[in-house]
């Protein structure tokens, strides 16, 4: 397998405040990739930085084999780069429809119509809600329409940060085997979530960022397994 995505010694502050100090981890091309972590460890700052949301204090993040570091973040999404917020950043006023369409601006082919297709398949209530404002959508379906406006610039590298957050246990489950289903279809997911135990379950590779550093990594079920992680993150003694 070829590391699709690299980030190496990433360090990102914010004025005086370093948020993120020597952060280094890899994405495999075709792997799903957990960071898991306590809030304010720097997760969400560096998925932003990754997207070129932020700048670099130091460090390098490669995709493809090239710096993307300082690249602008339009540049990064044509690359094959697409970040699903937390929080969802949908446009509230705005339809199902439009929403997705926004999603596929970079674009120049001409399959959008048919990833929007793809979009409704995978999620069949926007596809009956087309022509609905995303505001009156509930948490669920406003996180479904966040994925799919983000697979609408056709990723190769997906970044989803926080996906099931203020979902109900079974949106939450829906939500994971939507990501699998990406997977299983040829895109490669980079995942924040503060859910240990759903994002390591359904990762091939895990990394644990505490105060802005990477301090342990392995494949998903050794770290799920791991006594250090169940402590601080699964709640166990």
């Amino acid at each position: 397998m070829t590391a699709l995505l690299e980030v190496e010694n990433l360090s990102v502050a914010y004025g005086a405040i370093e948020a993120v100090r020597d952060v280094s981890f890899s994405v495999e091309e075709g792997q799903i990739v957990s960071l898991i972590g306590s809030n304010g460890a720097g997760k969400t700052t560096t998925l932003r930085t990754v997207s070129g949301l932020l700048r670099p204090k130091a460090g390098d993040i490669r995709f493809d084999g090239k710096s993307i570091a300082n690249a602008d973040a339009h540049e990064i999404l044509e690359r094959g780069v697409a970040h699903c917020p937390e929080g969802r950043r949908l446009f509230g006023r705005m339809t199902v429809e439009e929403n997705l369409h926004l999603g596929a601006y970079v674009r120049k082919d001409a399959g959008v119509a048919k990833d929007m297709a793809r979009v409704y398949e995978l999620f069949p209530v926007l596809g009956q809600r087309r022509q609905q404002k995303a505001g009156l959508f509930s948490g669920g379906e406003q996180q479904m329409l966040a994925i799919g406006r983000a697979m609408m610039a056709k990723p190769r590298l997906l970044m989803l940060d926080e996906p099931s957050m203020g979902l109900s246990p079974i949106m939450t489950q829906r939500i994971f085997d939507t990501i699998k289903e990406l997977q299983s279809q040829g895109t490669t997911i980079l995942l924040v979530e503060q859910n240990a135990l759903a994002a390591l379950a359904q990762s091939d590779r895990g990394y644990v960022v505490d105060l802005g550093r990477t301090t342990l990594e392995g494949p998903g079920h050794d770290l799920l397994a791991d006594p250090r992680v169940r402590a601080a993150y699964l709640g166990e003694d």
